[in-house]
């Protein structure tokens, strides 16, 4: 088992000292810090710290001196995002520092994408997201989505204050075996539900997995109206989508 004392960039050893709370969250950060290479890890230390022109140029350097960009958006990009996703779900920085951090992963991503795209590597699945009718916060929402299509996932944004009916024609139109649904406020938690009765009377429920995640959003509240799995954060939610392609008939 990695140790923090493995881990090279002395601010991310920081940040999870500091920051990170949870004993398996803990250990599992450690795990992905402690593999990745110093510059990896820089440009992941950069990214947390919301520096967008410093992840720019150590992306491109990277790519220069021969790094794969796999390796780049995973070791790097990827694992950074996660420790701003579990800072902003404990409420250790908020809007402005998670769009800085974005701002960055964007940076980086700008020269990854190209790659990949090129490459002729096949998405490994396609997601419908959205925030509820409603609401209109997505800030969460779109950190999952960056999340996710760095996993590989081809993803399709309805945006916030979706209906019940987006979900169902996106769904339908993209043929996408997965749907996320996110909500900030307890008074739009409720809508999560009708858009599973939506589904359920369109006789649409067995074709697609439904996630859901957002601050009030609970595991039990998740069973309770009957989706298929609850995202705590951005990890969570590429986790569990993942979860869902390999195990499709899994009962959740």
């Amino acid at each position: 088992m990695a140790s923090i004392n493995d881990i090279a960039n002395e601010f991310i050893r920081e940040e999870i000292e500091e920051y990170l709370e949870q004993p398996d969250e803990i250990e599992l950060t450690i795990e992905m810090f402690a593999q990745a290479t110093p510059a990896m890890q820089d440009i992941a230390a950069a990214l947390i710290d919301g520096d967008h022109h410093t992840v720019d140029e150590m992306t491109q350097a990277a790519l220069e001196d021969g790094t794969e960009a796999l390796e780049i958006m995973d070791d790097g990009l990827i694992a950074g995002m996660g420790v701003v996703g579990i800072k902003f779900r404990e409420n250790f920085i908020f809007v402005p520092e998670v769009l800085a951090c974005a701002r960055a992963m964007k940076a980086g991503m700008a020269y990854i994408e190209p790659i990949l795209s090129d490459s002729g590597i096949d998405p490994i699945g396609t997601v419908i997201m959205g925030t509820v009718k409603g609401d209109l916060h997505d800030i969460g929402k779109n950190l999952c989505i960056m999340m996710l299509r760095g996993a590989g996932f081809v993803v399709h944004d309805l945006g916030v204050d979706t209906s019940e009916d987006d979900f169902i024609e996106a769904v339908e139109e993209y043929e996408a075996p997965i749907l996320g649904m996110s909500a900030l406020l307890t008074t739009t938690m409720p809508n999560m539900g009708k858009t599973i009765d939506a589904f359920i009377d369109e006789d649409l429920r067995e074709e697609v997995k439904i996630m859901v995640g957002g601050a009030p959003v609970t595991q039990t509240f998740a069973d309770d109206m009957g989706a298929d799995g609850y995202g705590k954060d951005a990890l969570a939610c590429v986790a569990l989508a993942k979860k869902f392609l390999l195990e499709p008939d899994e009962e959740w």
